[in-house]
């Protein structure tokens, strides 16, 4: 039982609760693409009609699952209202509120590994941590008091003005927190932005409409104008909180000098792609959203392409105990062989020395019950047999070690990459 309380119970409730984030997650955002589409796809009655003179403002058939389906939308209210009326509200507090706790378990309560890079800036894990919570309150605060101005009157404008503070976020947090950490924050204040319009603006709307109702008073339409702003926004803001939250998978991207630049080009493709989409829902064609969107993302990968190393030809190994002298740091390092004589032994010294405390099948590195990734390098044969990752986050990417806690050197990344290009033996 002892192990439950310890790396390993954070393990498993850090897998149950990205569980539980993804099924609402996709509850959530499954419901919203759904309403887009109906309000997108209705088509109004015609004049005259029973439909029409019932308020019905639009309305489509469908057919799912093996039946048939016949939703209609009313423009304010129905005369009377149902006594069955469901809700879409729960999906979206489940899916922030486990979001909320992937970021304690993940990152908060790991801070000095997950959160902080001292390359980036010393900070405290009480800083980070700070930094991170604030992020979500500012980024609320401000987007709110935004859509209460007068900017709201002018959609496109008020899209560009947040796309451009989203953008400036992420500068910052680029500038102050690890990339990965920085990276997940931008996503988890969009998607409080998200979370906040359903709970303050949306739900509180519809609520009025049928207080009214219940009262016998005709419901003020201001109140569902402004949820389907809120609504809107929501379903822009969907691909790039997606793309965000699966981001920490590659390191392409959030390790890069100009990563805050590489995630506002990949957020824009995301919007570009989702209006071609709401576009099209409503009987509109426009090709061009999404060629842009996909010339957008191929430029980004070729600009953040890693630069071609030179080949190196095999040399004889150089001795392995080349690999003791000291970096500087008090550590061995390996690198202090030269180049050209790179073995496997000077390799595993190295990755013993700044890897295994993590990747390793007993890791050393408090909040690391398992190897991430199931990638263990404790042996030179596992070593060998993940030499291609090893490449591509140590020598490529640079984001292994984790904001380079074991100090890494750049002789030892060097070393490591002409083992990897002279056949990884």
């Amino acid at each position: 039982m002892e192990a439950l309380f310890g790396s390993y119970g954070v393990e498993w409730l850090n897998l149950l609760v990205r569980w539980l984030h993804l099924i609402t997650g996709i509850a959530w955002i499954g419901a919203s693409f759904y309403f887009v589409w109906l309000d997108n796809s209705i088509r109004p009655p015609k004049p005259g009609s029973p439909l029409a003179k019932a308020g019905v403002s639009g309305e489509l058939w469908a057919v799912h699952g093996g039946g048939f389906y016949n939703p209609q939308k009313y423009l304010v209210a129905p005369a009377e209202l149902p006594s069955d009326l469901h809700w879409f509200k729960w999906e979206a507090y489940a899916t922030w509120i486990s979001g909320f706790a992937m970021l304690f378990i993940v990152y908060y309560f790991n801070a000095s590994a997950m959160m902080i890079d001292k390359n980036v800036a010393d900070l405290s894990s009480t800083q980070a941590v700070a930094v991170g919570l604030g992020t979500l309150l500012g980024g609320w605060l401000v987007y709110d008091l935004l859509c209460k101005t007068k900017l709201a009157e002018t959609p496109a404008v008020l899209g560009t003005v947040l796309f451009v503070l989203i953008v400036a976020a992420a500068y910052v947090l680029t500038h102050t927190l690890s990339g990965r950490a920085a990276y997940i924050h931008v996503g988890a204040m969009i998607g409080t932005m998200m979370v906040g319009n359903v709970l303050f603006v949306i739900i509180p709307g519809q609520r009025k409409l049928v207080e009214a109702m219940e009262k016998g008073q005709s419901p003020d339409p201001i109140h569902g104008k402004r949820a389907k702003v809120r609504s809107v926004h929501n379903n822009y803001f969907t691909l790039p909180v997606l793309l965000i939250m699966i981001s920490n998978h590659y390191a392409m991207t959030y390790s890069h000098a100009y990563s805050w630049l590489i995630l506002a080009a990949i957020m824009a493709a995301g919007v570009l792609i989702r209006h071609f989409f709401n576009l099209r829902h409503a009987g509109k064609v426009s090709l061009g959203f999404p060629v842009a969107g996909v010339i957008l993302l191929v430029a980004v990968a070729i600009a953040i392409a890693p630069a071609p190393r030179k080949a190196v030809a095999a040399q004889p190994s150089a001795p392995a105990a080349a690999a003791a002298a000291t970096d500087g740091h008090g550590h061995a390092d390996a690198a202090s062989a030269p180049a050209t004589g790179a073995d496997i032994a000077a390799v595993q010294t190295v990755v013993t020395q700044r890897c295994v405390s993590c990747h390793s099948a007993a890791p050393t590195q408090a909040g690391f019950a398992s190897a991430p990734g199931g990638v263990m390098l404790d042996t030179p044969e596992q070593t060998r047999q993940h030499a291609a990752k090893v490449f591509q986050r140590a020598v490529q990417s640079k984001d292994m070690p984790l904001a380079n806690m074991t100090q890494m050197t750049d002789a030892e990344r060097q070393l490591i990459g002409t083992w990897f290009e002279a056949g990884a033996n």
